[in-house]
């Protein structure tokens, strides 16, 4: 039903990926497989209702509470993961980034810990620190690390990806029952960060932590998520959560209001996220299963390297790649990368492992197979001297 091969020129759009490339990788002409957005247009059905709203003609100030924004919330939840959603335990924020930097607000204070999985997305690194809590590590599947980092005094919150970014782990049902037990124990509070829920590939069931935690007065959790990323469109903004404790879920929303002036989300966001969960599984079907054959491709590809086993996620179109058995440097890679092949591919130094990469291909699959070989032409060139 869909046309995923279709190639569409992003140049002069403002893009990050494709106009700011410069800006990360020092040179502008390059093939970028970077930051985590698709190439793809967002779904028609998505487009249909934008502009429907915007031949409506009038942008006056919205309310995310009034309308079919949590119905549709409700609705997704219940048909996508049958979990049962309380519509009137949701916040809204600009994206989930700004939820997250105001729940570190309320339940952290400067200095406190933060427990995350590593390799860590760039963007929990940049808002803990940013606030001045300190970040700290554990190796994804570690779970001795994780308790021994949760027991010290100041650990203060667990931060979880959910699906985890950037390897695509699906949490299994039981290591998100273990990672509660072990926060409530130590008295932790727990983000969840399930922005990538939706890019589950089959035979991979994502959890939210809605089922795993309890609603109630004292119990610190949130999951703060959004359906931009799943079907792109995260410069329309938007994002929302769920908060299990209705008090700190009212000293959320009074924080937005107040502190951060959110008195009206942009209508748009809105309209995107109700056209996507009313109208937008299917889309996302299809995507999900041209993704996952890309994804076949570039394990095909990479087979030809000695040593480098590697295998697609169980979420999302980001390959997290281990290239450490080629014994090549992470500098003289990129290098070779940027100048020879004219590509750009983001470095697993940037997530706090050096060695790998990290290969965006939520692509046509022509542009994903340019990716694909230029990335093994310059590891056989540097790993035969």
């Amino acid at each position: 039903m869909y046309d995923f091969d279709r190639e569409i020129d992003r140049h002069g759009t403002w893009s990050v990926q494709w106009d700011g490339v410069a800006d990360r990788f020092g040179v502008s002409d390059l093939l970028p497989f970077t930051i985590s957005d698709m190439d793809f247009a967002s779904p028609p059905e998505v487009l249909a209702a934008l502009r429907e709203r915007v031949d409506h003609g009038v942008f006056g100030y919205t309310d995310w509470r009034l309308g079919e924004f949590r119905e549709a919330i409700r609705h997704w939840y219940a048909s996508r993961y049958g979990a049962e959603i309380d519509p009137g335990t949701l916040v809204y924020a600009p994206s989930v980034l700004s939820q997250l930097s105001q729940l570190l607000q309320m339940w952290t204070a400067p200095g406190d810990g933060v427990v995350v999985h590593t390799p860590t997305y760039d963007g929990f690194r940049k808002a803990v620190t940013g606030l001045g809590r300190e970040l700290r590590g554990v190796p994804v599947g570690d779970l001795e690390a994780l308790e021994r980092e949760l027991a010290r005094p100041d650990s203060r919150m667990l931060l979880l990806c959910s699906p985890h970014n950037p390897t695509g782990r699906v949490w299994t049902e039981e290591e998100l029952r273990v990672f509660a037990e072990l926060a409530e124990r130590h008295g932790a509070a727990v983000v969840s960060d399930e922005i990538h829920a939706d890019l589950t590939t089959d035979g991979h069931r994502h959890i939210p932590w809605t089922r795993i935690a309890e609603p109630g007065r004292g119990r610190r959790w949130a999951l703060v998520t959004s359906g931009t990323k799943a079907f792109n469109f995260p410069a329309l903004s938007g994002s929302y959560g769920m908060i299990g404790d209705p008090d700190e879920r009212q000293a959320f929303i009074r924080r937005m209001e107040t502190g951060e002036g959110l008195a009206s989300p942009a209508v748009l966001s809105l309209t995107a996220h109700i056209a996507a969960y009313r109208h937008g599984a299917a889309w996302l079907d299809e995507l999900r299963a041209y993704v996952a054959g890309t994804m076949g491709l570039l394990r095909e590809r990479l087979a030809g390297l000695p040593g480098v086993d590697w295998t697609p996620p169980q979420a999302g179109y980001l390959a997290w790649i281990d290239l450490r058995p080629l014994g090549i440097e992470e500098s003289r890679l990129q290098e070779e990368l940027v100048t020879v092949e004219k590509v750009a591919i983001m470095p697993g130094g940037v997530y706090g492992t050096p060695g790998f990469v990290r290969l965006n291909v939520g692509c046509p699959r022509s542009k994903a197979e340019r990716g694909a070989d230029a990335l093994v032409r310059a590891a056989e060139r540097l790993r035969r001297g």
